[in-house]
């Protein structure tokens, strides 16, 4: 109980809501790292993804290469990007961060993008053919809205671990909510490190909620009916 008294005060604390370390200033470096690594990991990775579930050629391939990347612990890819990172000039901290984020949020955003396009019943694919669409209208009028769900799903997946791993930046220097923990370890503050740790699950749930909610609004009236973009595999987390 004095702990959470202690975490209570922590949050109830002035000096945490202004300042170069306020909570305002962290969290939003934490939001704008993780979305825009988000961002650049989708239209990196959803494109090709889509179309590849749309032609169906080398999926297996092309899924299995790059799942191979959620096998490298993402501390490790921060640890061998800072030396690269220090060497090319852009410093410690943000950069290392950046790639790690990067590369941990593409595995599911692509498979789901395959997978999700690729598992459109073939029947309704051929009628839409049957009745003149040509490939990029059956890609973006038929496969695309079915598959939205599976697809919002990988991205869901991705932004949640995103979010979750980015405390990994405060080991390097750079800030975000992680630089609570960090520096909380480094003083045995337990508050501080208690009070980063719920601000950084509040964040992922909140993340958790809104992707499940643009799933459901995502999801076509009839598809939710016949449950055809259900059980489609969905990675779990890395």
């Amino acid at each position: 109980m004095d702990l959470l008294a202690d975490v209570a005060a922590w949050f109830a604390d002035p000096a945490n809501w202004e300042g170069r370390n306020a909570i305002p200033r962290r969290l939003g470096e934490h939001v704008q790292m993780s979305a825009l690594a988000v961002a650049i990991a989708a239209l990196i990775s959803l494109p090709p993804g889509v179309w590849l579930g749309h032609s169906g050629r080398g999926q297996v391939l092309a899924v299995a290469v790059v799942n191979l990347g959620r096998a490298v612990p993402s501390f490790a890819v921060v640890a061998l990007a800072l030396p690269f990172s220090i060497r090319a000039g852009l410093g410690i901290g943000y950069w290392p961060t950046f790639l790690a984020l990067l590369l941990l949020a593409i595995p599911p955003m692509f498979t789901n993008a395959v997978t999700g396009v690729g598992t459109v019943e073939r029947e309704t694919v051929e009628a839409a053919r049957g009745l003149g669409m040509r490939e990029h209208q059956v890609l973006s009028r038929v496969e695309l809205p079915l598959a939205s769900r599976v697809i919002l799903a990988g991205v869901r997946v991705s932004a949640v671990q995103v979010v979750a791993t980015a405390t990994l930046g405060a080991l390097v220097g750079w800030g975000g909510l992680g630089r609570y923990i960090v520096d909380g370890f480094a003083v045995q503050d337990n508050a501080r490190i208690l009070g980063g740790a719920l601000l950084v699950a509040s964040l992922a749930i909140v993340t958790e909620v809104g992707f499940g909610l643009a799933e459901r609004l995502a999801t076509p009236r009839g598809a939710r009916k016949t449950g055809q973009t259900e059980g489609l595999a969905t990675p779990p987390p890395a």
